[in-house]
């Protein structure tokens, strides 16, 4: 994955597919675009890149809740 993209990993959305992912804790909402598969951690079903995190404004954390919705 490229950090500073918008882009994620999941493990059975296609490749390629475009999804609205919104932080629960803040309502900030990005679209991003599936490019990877994971995560490989128990608990967790999508991995963003480092710049989806910052937009996202939960960089320093390093996790947290989002909902998301594919949207092609």
């Amino acid at each position: 994955m490229n950090p500073s993209a918008m882009t994620a990993a999941h493990k059975t959305l296609p490749l390629g597919s475009k999804i609205r992912v919104t932080n629960q804790r803040n309502g900030k909402t990005i679209i991003v675009r599936i490019n990877d598969r994971g995560p490989f951690i128990r608990g967790r079903v999508l991995d963003l890149s480092k710049g989806a995190a910052s937009q996202l404004g939960f960089i320093q954390s390093g996790h947290t809740n989002v909902c998301f919705e594919k949207i092609n």
